[in-house]
């Protein structure tokens, strides 16, 4: 008899249990967008994690609300996005506002002809220098297109075109991107020696000419996973004298080099804001085959594989930390297409004015930072459009320590640092506002001594 209680007791308190559960979940009646005047509302949607119709717990409901809010944050359309949802009788109404950055950038061109700010600060050469004009129109009629005219003159004399569709179809997974480049220059980087690039300048004539073309499709089949597949044509055309003060310069000392590249890349992308992560983790894998056989005098034929992952921890309110790890493996390419360490994001932080290359590399960096100004916004009144009055800004210090190894089949007596391990470390100064900007101020210190003060405008991992 007393087991028959029990289990009585027992159906009826789950049965309660049941519908107390029911009775908190929170159904979505309604998701209303303001403030977006040029944004079309579906591009909007398809970063929510929610929909109309949705039954879920309050606190699943804040949950998604945040990671919305995250995922309007990281396409780059909006200086702010606030998500409210009002909620009575167990019905949620939710308004999202956002306020819609410029989207259109006629920016003066004024690049450096070096790899980067430090490299360019040693010499201070402002005949180095490349100006013109870089056209950008970001959310192109509303849809998060991408517009892009490029005209450069001096040192890197350069014209390009690029269109970025990001979806084609109602499901929002399938999207394009086209871009067509011709570049020449009166000065070619024709060799690495001491881990230095060295240049050779014609001011008369070009030594190097290219052109370039090609277009793609992209697949985003939902919020962190894409892929991206392309299909493009490469013509270069080099100088005799590149090809004599540099025997490997180009594929079997060819004047010239026609092929198509077939390339490839997946991601898998949780960081909480791309452009300065603070939390979450990143992976990618990109696939290059240059010379698949589509030309009858097609000589080249490369293959190179590269991977990144990233993952990024809040220990308490103000601590974060932050690894980063990237491998590289290429086989003997000429030298006008190699990289190797001390491009991008793939350097050693204390070695900023070397180039190491190799046949591969194998890269790994460490941060741990500290917020000294948490999130703060101040407001301009003189400037009356809200797309730039309203900034916000953080400042994070940092410590660092990096470590590479590039690997090289054979000892390389110009160029001391391959096949050797390269370590770095340091303190710096992050500085981060609206429009995706970050500017980093680092004192780093190297494996062989070597010290300084280094400026980057992106982040460190």
């Amino acid at each position: 008899m007393l087991k028959h209680l029990l289990v009585f007791f027992l159906f009826i308190l789950l049965a309660f249990r049941g519908l107390a559960s029911d009775d908190s979940l929170i159904v979505v009646k309604n998701i209303s967008i303001s403030g977006n005047k040029i944004t079309k509302n579906y591009i909007i949607f398809r970063e929510l994690v929610f929909k109309i119709g949705d039954s879920l717990s309050l606190d699943v409901l804040d949950q998604k609300i945040k990671k919305s809010n995250e995922n309007l944050m990281n396409i780059s359309l909006f200086n702010f996005v606030t998500i409210n949802p009002t909620i009575i009788d167990n019905k949620a109404n939710i308004n999202i506002t956002v306020t819609e950055r410029w989207y259109i950038w006629p920016i003066p061109q004024f690049d450096l002809a070096d790899r980067n700010f430090n490299t360019w600060w040693k010499t201070q050469d402002f005949r180095r220098v490349n100006y013109g004009v870089d056209l950008t129109i970001y959310n192109f009629r509303g849809r998060n297109e991408t517009v892009n005219f490029l005209l450069s003159l001096g040192y890197d004399e350069k014209y390009g075109i690029s269109y970025k569709i990001p979806y084609i179809n109602k499901k929002q997974t399938l999207g394009l991107i086209f871009s067509g480049n011709y570049m020449r220059n009166h000065e070619v980087a024709v060799n690495t020696i001491n881990n230095t690039i060295v240049f050779f300048k014609d001011n008369n004539n070009y030594p190097k000419q290219s052109i370039s073309f090609g277009g793609g499709v992209t697949y985003r089949r939902n919020i962190h996973n894409s892929h991206i597949l392309q299909l493009s044509y490469e013509n270069y055309t080099f100088s005799d004298t590149l090809i004599k003060l540099n025997p490997n310069y180009s594929t079997q000392q060819q004047n010239t080099s026609k092929y198509f590249s077939f390339y490839y890349q997946y991601k898998n992308d949780y960081r909480d804001y791309k452009p300065y992560p603070l939390q979450g983790h990143y992976f990618d894998i990109e696939i290059n085959k240059s010379g698949i056989g589509m030309l009858n005098d097609e000589k080249t034929n490369f293959f190179s594989i590269k991977s990144t992952y990233r993952k990024f921890w809040k220990i308490s309110p103000r601590i974060y930390d932050a690894i980063g790890f990237t491998a590289n493996t290429t086989p003997d390419y000429p030298y006008y297409v190699q990289n190797g360490l001390g491009f991008g994001h793939d350097f050693v932080r204390g070695y900023e004015y070397y180039v190491i290359s190799g046949q591969g590399f194998g890269l790994l960096k460490t941060n741990l930072k500290y917020a000294l100004l948490p999130q703060r916004v101040s407001k301009i009144n003189f400037i009356k459009t809200d797309k730039f009055n309203t900034i916000p800004y953080t400042f994070y210090v940092n410590l660092f320590a990096d470590a590479a190894y590039v690997y090289k089949k054979n000892d390389d007596i110009n160029n001391s640092l391959v096949n050797n391990l390269l370590i770095g470390m340091g303190i710096g100064i992050d500085f981060v506002t609206y429009y995706d900007k970050v500017l980093r101020v680092e004192y780093s210190v190297n494996k062989k001594g070597d010290s300084g003060l280094f400026i980057h405008f992106m982040t460190s991992i």
